[in-house]
């Protein structure tokens, strides 16, 4: 069984390409790769992010006593 890499562990991949690729080392073929696989882990971070988003909600008590629930950071910007 393989295990799963956390959110973490893919942060840690993608900012170290983040490092490899800053340093202006790599041939232009592994910077491609790197950047490649940099865009991978990036759109997977973002999936987990927006799940988390939709998963992530704040009890607020009203002023009648009751909970509501309210969407994560919602409703409050300008859109």
């Amino acid at each position: 069984m393989s295990k799963r890499a956390t959110f973490e562990d893919d942060m840690g991949k993608l900012e170290a390409l983040v490092e490899k690729l800053e340093q202006n080392e790599l041939p232009l073929e592994e910077s491609i790769k790197a950047f490649e696989e940099g865009m991978k882990l990036t759109g997977s971070l973002v999936n987990v992010l927006e799940k988390a988003q939709e998963r992530v909600r704040t009890l607020m008590k009203t002023e009648q006593g009751s909970f509501q629930l309210d969407e994560f950071g919602g409703g409050d910007e300008d859109e």
